[in-house]
């Protein structure tokens, strides 16, 4: 393959901490490549893993393809890892040894025209606190990570769609990316200003006959309407609350995101089923208390998270700030890297983390007694969040699709923004 060309995040920071947290929380799945190679290790007859469990489980998926995953441990950590919080793989034959996804984790490489961009996952404490050394100091290493990643000798990829069935080249796709990084960068604005006044002009591109707005008059026309923006939405506006039908739509859309499950923990049974049919009754109604659907975030009143919880902590615009852009300069939010969703109705999707983020930061201090959120909750919950964006197959469903495009074409994605954080 020739010299492969990556683009990095200028704002991000990381390099691992050993927290061991992705080994508590991931599900690993590996190729028969890999497959053959942990079974070749001898494993079983080492005595090392947990009494009765095999290092390797061999399922179907939601969508019913065949595919296998690690083992984990009856707390829903890694089969492999140790008492200490390490990878025994790691430890034992190297770094090379281990599965491909566990050597990229937090990173997702994903194709823009001849080049790979890189994007992060906030799943991971030291990416949503910006710890270690710059991602372009670290332009060799990561490189060496992309290239086992990216196929060899692959013919150019294709640029997702803008909207339906619109499909414009990765020049024309580019141009609405750069413009979403600018309506994102800054942190003078308040994050829900910013997203209102991207939803604005993106609202207004999503209703564009490209026809004949090609090439050098879409790139004027997005400047256009870039710059209208502003005064368009000069001020966030007072908060209304959204229709019953959008939050309800909402809170099964949150309640997702909030789940812990793991591998280990999820409960096939017909009392596990039970459980979680009556979660999704208790959100869907928002009467009485939400249920307990992580650590984190214990039973509490539906009314309790709807009142206003002061203003967002400065450190938090930072946080999120960050978030967008890495997201978006990533192309981490459409197309392949989500679920090819086109690129419009992706960044609608991400919008709503935000307020899916404010809710159960607004959940997890409602937990612990408190009328206020702190830049922990926040930083806690969008870790929660960002773990299952664009990875859990579920969002990938019709149902999850339609959820989002029912919320944004009902005029509620902006309401909702504002009234979660006021």
């Amino acid at each position: 393959m020739a010299h492969l060309q990556i683009e990095l995040p200028t704002i991000q920071n990381w390099n691992c901490h050993n927290c061991s947290g992705c080994c508590k929380q991931h599900g690993i799945f590996i190729t028969e490549e890999e497959e053959r190679r942990i079974e070749s290790q001898g494993w079983e007859a080492s005595g090392e893993l947990s009494k009765g469990l095999e290092p390797i489980i061999k399922e179907k998926s939601l969508f019913g393809k065949k595919q296998s995953r690690l083992a984990q441990q009856p707390d829903g950590a890694c089969i492999f890892l140790d008492e200490q919080g390490l990878c025994r793989i790691h430890g034992k034959f190297g770094e090379a040894a281990k599965p491909l996804a566990c050597r990229i984790y937090p990173y997702a490489f994903h194709p823009k025209g001849n080049e790979i961009t890189v994007s992060l996952r906030f799943s991971c404490p030291s990416v949503t606190q910006n710890l270690g050394k710059s991602l372009v100091r670290q332009n060799k290493e990561i490189r060496e990570i992309a290239e086992l990643v990216v196929p060899k000798n692959r013919p150019e990829s294709v640029p997702p769609k803008v909207t339906g069935q619109t499909r414009l080249n990765w020049k024309e796709i580019l141009e609405i990316i750069h413009r979403l990084d600018q309506s994102m960068a800054g942190e003078a604005t308040p994050m829900t200003l910013k997203l209102l006044r991207t939803l604005f002009w993106l609202n207004l591109i999503q209703q564009t006959n490209y026809q004949n707005i090609r090439g050098e008059r879409l790139a004027e026309l997005l400047d256009l309407l870039v710059e209208a923006a502003p005064a368009e939405v000069p001020a966030i506006p007072e908060a209304v609350s959204p229709a019953k039908v959008a939050l309800m739509q909402f809170r099964l859309l949150a309640g997702q995101y909030a789940r812990k499950d793991t591998f280990a923990s999820m409960d096939t049974s017909f009392k596990g089923r039970f459980s979680q049919l009556r979660a999704a009754t208790r959100l869907s109604s928002g009467k009485g208390n939400l249920p307990q659907l992580h650590p984190d975030l214990g039973e509490v009143p539906v009314s309790a998270l709807e009142g206003s919880f002061g203003p967002i902590p400065a450190e938090s615009e930072e946080l999120f700030t960050r978030y967008f852009r890495v997201k978006i300069q990533g192309i981490h939010f459409c197309g392949p890297a989500f679920y090819d969703i086109p690129l419009i109705e992706g960044f609608q999707a991400l919008a709503l983390t935000y307020s899916v983020t404010l809710w159960l930061a607004r959940w997890r201090a409602v937990a612990q007694s408190r009328t206020t959120i702190t830049a922990e909750d926040i930083r806690e919950a969008l870790q929660i969040v960002d773990h299952q964006h664009g990875y859990s197959q579920v969002f990938g469903t019709w149902s999850s699709k339609k959820r989002i495009t029912t919320i944004a074409h009902s005029g509620n994605l902006d309401k909702l923004l504002i009234w979660y954080a006021r």
